[in-house]
């Protein structure tokens, strides 16, 4: 009996652990969609409209969003890298990605996918 009860602790030890790690998994998952697309109007719609039409607010509103959400990025980057969860070779192609255009989109699609197990 005291076997079963420690089988069942572990069991639902381990389901919590689970449901933490799919609870980051998706959080970064969306952090980086849209960390992805704060950039993209960083540079195709901010920057166009501080240069070509004198609209400088554009950028420092843009800027100052895509700023907070690139940090929140990379402490989940840092997060995932120190938990041991990655590999500093994912952890550095993590950072490289955010920092080129559509990078976060092709590094979740290509990299994270091969990670996953298939029933997430």
């Amino acid at each position: 009996m005291a076997c079963f009860l420690v089988l069942r602790y572990i069991t639902a030890q381990l389901a919590v652990i689970l449901k933490e790690r799919v609870r980051r998994a998706r959080m970064f998952k969306w952090i980086s969609y849209i960390e992805g697309i704060s950039l993209l109007l960083l540079l195709f719609v901010a920057m166009p409209l501080k240069y070509f039409a004198d609209i400088p607010e554009a950028v420092s509103i843009v800027g100052m969003a895509h700023g907070v959400l690139f940090i929140v990025y990379m402490l989940f980057v840092a997060s995932y890298f120190f938990s041991r969860a990655w590999s500093f070779k994912t952890a550095l192609l993590a950072s490289i990605a955010s920092v080129i255009p559509f990078g976060p989109f092709v590094f979740d699609s290509r990299i994270l996918k091969q990670q996953r197990p298939p029933a997430l």
